[in-house]
């Protein structure tokens, strides 16, 4: 009511005269003045590691840009991921988020691969990510791209159910200062200082972040999840001739409390990394990419201690073959040591992961209209050997700005240490408990079936439509307890194995509105239907590895609507509602709520923003913990204030 209070006492006074203000006046200039028509001419680099337009994509692709970003109101990169159809959200706790596409949502992320300008971030000790340590300013990034379904060719492991791609803005955009400041009560402060320059031909930035943000509800009392981080990272970007060039680099630490078994674990999170890539576009019938990055984690004071380091180079290449055919071809190595402790969680307690890969794909234009796409990856890593991920994939351009395509692709989720290499014991006078890894813990495999339309009608609705059978085989699992005897004693083991199969099933439906010069709407659907089943007995003690989890741990259904108004002077207004449905696995119900942003400039240099979020509820539950012993933690309704400086400016040519 405050909200719309202020607004009605700010806006009226001249409303009739001002209505006809063009979409998107506020905020950074990236991806925010598109029409529709434009909007499907973006050129998406996530499907081919190669610049193509969204109409050229035979995938199901999702673009989250920077204006839907700003007008949400989200304050993390996991929050923004809700834009997207059929990306699965559930806040665990203040620190912890369970990310999914088309099911198998769980707080690991271990199908889906997340990428930050072409970086992985997962971790091989889990084959998960940590969400809590993915984080910049907001408004540095340029676009999420989002592919949903296996994206196993081009990618390789651990893009089983799709790859999320975070592209940040060139530094030539963000020259000269922004610095803003955030309270609230769930985020207590949230605190951006960003710097750029240089010219056309050589720029830069930096930026440091810092915030600290309150626990979420236990019903329990254990209000344990209080956390903080600070970050510096900083941008370089030349040109030269054909070639251009990026570095990147950061630094973060901080806290990551998590509550394991009751037992709060007190996680001190510190790393950083740096990103390399040269990039030549000799024509448009040859050029070439490498890219390598080297990063380093450490978690301590967790269940797990963690120190690994990473080094990655990759290099992609195409070739216009003819007048039809465009090869594509590339290969990659990762190489990342590590060191866990306390001494006995894995044997043994350090190691070396590699991966090797290679791959080739062709776009075979047999007409103008109808384009076959073919190719396969080539990978072998230290847990399972070698794997091969075909992909087969046609798309027709009906006409202009109407196309469908349909796609065939097998991908793998590789074998992580904890799969192979756990070993827990716990031990009574009476009995003995252990939960053990497989050393022959094999990939968990996925052949993904679909199809999708995409068509923009007149030149005020964008639809795009996409329909998926995904088959799975392997995944992990349990055994049933074991009991024996050993040593005399009583002994129940439990161990990782591949003992789940089933399959996934469902649509996802996407349009975008231009309902006015000054009002943009984003609407988006989701259906999932799943079934699971088991070679053999299993156990259910953590939030995977039962038929229970996997049937029941992501929704059947998901719509979010985000609405985008301009109003007179100089307000944005955005309302953004979502409903998401039961996860019987996770005690959650169903839950709707809305999100309410809200800003205004000040001047030419100053913004403010008020946002509201969650605002249905005091309390609504998300996800589980990843433990079925204990009860979900509640996500409160929060509000801040944002005050912001910001005086960019252009590229100086040369």
């Amino acid at each position: 009511m405050v909200l719309l209070l202020l607004l009605a006492l700010t806006v009226l006074p001249g409303w009739a005269d001002k209505m006809g203000a063009p979409y998107g006046g506020n905020g950074p200039a990236s991806l925010k003045n598109l029409t529709l028509e434009q909007l499907g001419k973006i050129e998406v680099t996530t499907y081919s590691k190669l610049p193509t337009e969204l109409w050229n994509t035979p995938a199901a692709v999702y673009v989250i840009t920077s204006e839907q970003i700003r007008r949400s109101g989200v304050t993390n990169i996991a929050d923004a991921l809700r834009l997207a159809p059929g990306v699965e959200v559930g806040r665990m706790t203040s620190t912890t988020w369970a990310v999914g596409i088309r099911g198998l949502q769980n707080n690991f992320s271990k199908s889906v691969l997340v990428l930050i300008d072409g970086r992985n971030v997962y971790t091989p000790l889990f084959a998960g990510v940590y969400w809590d340590v993915q984080d910049m300013p907001l408004d540095l990034i340029d676009r999420i791209e989002v592919i949903r379904g296996p994206g196993g060719t081009v990618w390789g492991p651990n893009a089983a159910n799709g790859v999320i791609n975070i592209i940040t803005r060139n530094s030539v955009d963000t020259r000269g200062v922004e610095a803003d400041g955030l309270a609230g009560n769930q985020d207590r402060t949230l605190d951006d200082v960003e710097l750029g320059g240089g010219r056309s031909a050589f720029s830069y930035r930096f930026f440091g972040r810092g915030f600290a943000r309150r626990h979420e509800y236990h019903s329990d009392g254990i209000n344990d999840d209080n956390w903080h981080q600070e970050r510096f990272g900083f941008r370089a970007d030349g040109v030269r001739g054909e070639d251009s060039y990026f570095l990147e680099g950061q630094i973060y630490g901080g806290t990551s409390p998590h509550i394991v078994g009751g037992t709060p674990h007190e996680d001190r999170t510190t790393g950083g990394d740096l990103n390399f890539r040269w990039q030549r576009d000799v024509t448009t019938r040859s050029g070439f990419y490498l890219q390598g990055y080297v990063d380093r984690t450490l978690r301590t004071n967790a269940e797990i201690n963690e120190t690994r380091d990473t080094f990655d180079v990759e290099g992609v290449a195409h070739w216009q073959a003819g007048d039809r055919n465009l090869l594509t071809y590339g290969g990659g190595l990762r190489w990342s040591p590590y060191v866990t402790y306390p001494a006995g969680f894995l044997v043994p307690a350090g190691n070396t992961d590699h991966v090797h890969t290679a791959f080739v794909q062709d776009d075979w234009k047999l007409t103008n209209k109808l384009t076959i796409t073919g190719g396969f990856k080539l990978q072998h890593n230290n847990y399972s050997g070698f794997d091969i991920q075909p992909s087969g994939r046609v798309l027709w351009l009906r006409r202009p700005h109407e196309a469908l395509w349909a796609g065939i692709t097998r991908a793998v989720t590789t074998p992580s240490d904890i799969e192979e290499h756990f070993h827990l014991v716990g031990s009574t006078p009476a009995l003995t408990i252990q939960v053990l890894g497989d050393p022959n813990f094999k990939s968990e495999a996925v052949i993904g079936y679909e199809a999708g339309y995409r068509r923009l009608i007149g030149r005020k609705l964008f639809l795009d439509a996409a329909g998926y059978w995904n088959r799975y085989r392997r995944l992990q699992s349990f055994t049933a307890p074991a009991l024996a005897i050993v040593g005399g004693k009583p002994t129940v083991t439990i161990q990782y194995s591949n003992q789940i199969s089933g399959s996934t099933g469902g649509v996802e439906l996407g349009t975008e509105a231009d309902l006015a010069p000054w009002w943009r709407l984003d609407t988006n659907y989701s259906y999932l239907n799943s079934n699971f089943s088991a070679n053999g007995p299993t156990s259910n003690i953590s939030s995977t590895g039962s038929v229970q989890t996997y049937d029941g741990s992501s929704p059947k259904h998901m719509v979010s609507v985000q609405s985008m108004i301009n109003l007179p002077g100089k307000i944005d207004f955005d309302p953004l509602y979502r409903f998401v449905s039961a996860l019987p696995a996770q005690k959650v119900p169903a839950y709707q709520t809305m999100d309410l942003h809200a800003e205004r400039a000040l001047g030419q240099h100053f913004t403010v923003e008020i946002v509201g979020q969650n605002l249905f509820q005091h309390v609504h539950y998300e996800w589980g913990t990843g433990d079925p012993s204990q009860p979900p933690i509640g996500i409160y309704r929060a509000a801040y204030v944002r005050l912001e400086f910001h005086s960019r400016t252009a590229a100086t040519p040369n």
